[in-house]
């Protein structure tokens, strides 16, 4: 009599096979497009489906890309167990034993509420850079034994880029290089007055499209669709790069270490003392639940920019605020300018202040910016441009680099929290013009309350000048309300240079697309 051989329903390659067998509490996959992320996840939500009480809840963001996760979960899971059934209209897979599979989305704000109550033995987030902090944080409490006898675990994959690329790679990528375990420990307070001390363990594991030897079989045109257009994109989608990805707003911004004392090719610079006969403009988002941002300035005889200070009330969490009171937060502004090297030698008065208009509001009481200007702290605001689009032009304007390689804004390398938020924030899918709000946006903000106090004229203008005969008067503000007729001398007898077919006054420099 002879054996016939065991049905294999599926095969993992070698990179989804060392995802699968990770120890960690939570794990992230991927980095890359096409590196078989989707899959794993849900292959890894079926290995405890025969314990009847098991619970698994596998997110994506939207309902139309739960829609295609459905689609692939039917092929799979119909291989495996022929036998599991999907409800249509609860989204979850049941299987013989009695466990579950539970497909769902948060497609609005604060829908991760409607898991409340709720115990998942294996939690699974596709496409994790979609999702806020705050869905994150509240759903992995759901992560929890709903019976005796299971694994729990959270697990999850993604590609650069999204609206919570900088709390992941804050997470998962910055603390370590791939596939190092790190381990997040906390001591918590217990009702008898000791602590207990816990501790999580993560890791990444990184793939790209490379490691799907099956997609490029099937596909051997894929890593050229990957490699075609934007370079920003094709780092992401084909490198897993995290430093540039698809819809970066300031895909402009360059940390290059080699540039720290040069200050060519980089925004970000080693800290020097501020000259006292610089202006200092200070520059503040407010926040309470939500992070706050005070920022120094200085601006050079050149009119140069350089963020050279920070205070950033955040409590570790990102995007979560020290919930700290405006006298609270005056009183450390007057510590900081009394103390820092560059401001402590010169009067307050010569400290210009602007904030969100907002905390100038008084309907409910006292408004914060009253508050702070109380006695003894004195620090004074006035109302900044809150012109969003605007702020955010003059933002890209000063990030531009000249043909030397020179920008009119430059921040200092201590300014960390200017440097880890800003170059990870994203366009709106709402207003794609404008930065995502769900973001952790708050030191641009206030970086563009500081720009808007200072604007420049972007890069290309000078070809303006020359195009239209005219000389650097034209940019003089105190002539806004001349008409073009008033900057020619000889109006009769004026001559516009001749404009050559496709000019582009305002093209990027080649060394923003490297």
């Amino acid at each position: 009599m002879t054996s016939s051989a065991p049905r294999i329903a599926w095969s993992p390659q070698p990179r989804q096979a060392e995802f699968l067998r990770r120890p960690e509490d939570q794990v992230l996959y991927g980095g890359a497009a096409g590196g078989g992320k989707s899959e794993a996840l849900l292959v890894g939500s079926l290995r405890q489906v025969h314990i009847p009480h098991y619970h698994a809840l596998i997110l994506r963001k939207t309902y139309k890309a739960l829609a295609e996760l459905i689609g692939r979960s039917r092929d799979l899971f119909h291989r495996v167990c022929p036998s599991a059934r999907f409800n249509s209209q609860e989204h979850v897979w049941r299987f013989p034993s009695g466990a579950a599979i539970e497909l769902g989305n948060l497609s609005h704000p604060n829908d991760y509420h409607k898991y409340q109550g709720q115990s998942y033995d294996y939690l699974a987030f596709d496409e994790l850079t979609h999702f806020t902090y705050d869905d994150w944080e509240y759903l992995t409490t759901r992560n929890r034994p709903k019976g005796p006898g299971t694994r729990v675990m959270t697990r999850a994959a993604t590609n650069p880029g999204g609206v919570g690329h900088g709390w992941v790679k804050d997470m998962f990528i910055s603390p370590a290089p791939p596939m190092t375990t790190m381990w997040v420990t906390a001591d918590v307070p217990t009702p008898d007055g000791g602590t207990v001390r816990t501790k999580i363990s993560r890791i990444f594991v990184p793939a790209t499209v490379f490691d799907n030897k099956i997609l490029l079989k099937n596909d051997p045109q894929y890593v050229a669709k990957l490699a075609i257009g934007d370079t920003a994109l094709r780092d992401a989608l084909l490198y897993g790069s995290w430093d540039s990805f698809n819809g970066q707003v300031f895909s402009e911004f360059r940390d290059n270490p080699g540039g720290y004392t040069t200050r060519q090719w980089t925004h970000v610079i080693e800290p020097f003392d501020v000259p006292s006969s610089w202006r200092i403009v200070r520059a503040l988002d407010w926040g309470y639940a939500r992070p706050f941002s005070v920022g120094w300035y200085a601006v050079d005889h050149d009119g140069v920019m350089y963020r050279f200070a920070e205070y950033y009330g955040c409590d570790g969490t990102p995007n979560q605020g020290l919930r700290l009171d405006a006298k609270s937060v005056a009183e450390e502004i007057r510590r900081i300018e009394a103390e820092h090297p560059s401001m402590a030698r010169r009067p307050r008065r010569e400290i210009t202040g602007v904030a969100d208009p907002a905390v100038f509001a008084s309907q409910t009481g006292e408004s914060i910016a009253s508050l702070m200007e109380a006695a003894p702290n004195h620090v004074l605001f006035a109302p900044a441009d809150h012109a969003r689009i605007a702020g955010k032009m003059q933002c890209h304007n000063r990030l531009a680099f000249d043909e030397r390689g020179y920008a009119m804004f430059y921040v200092f390398s201590n300014c960390r929290n200017f440097i880890r938020t800003v170059p990870s924030l994203v366009y709106s899918n709402i207003h794609p013009e404008d930065v995502d709000t769900d973001g952790e946006d708050h030191v641009y903000d206030e970086f563009r309350y500081a720009c808007m106090m200072h604007p420049i004229a972007p890069l290309g203008c000078g070809m303006l000048l020359e195009y239209l005969g005219f000389d650097e008067s034209f940019w003089d503000w105190s002539r806004i309300f001349d008409t073009v007729y008033d900057f020619m001398p000889d109006k009769e007898n004026h001559k516009l240079k001749f404009l050559e077919p496709r000019v582009d006054f305002f093209a990027k420099h080649p060394s923003q697309f490297n």
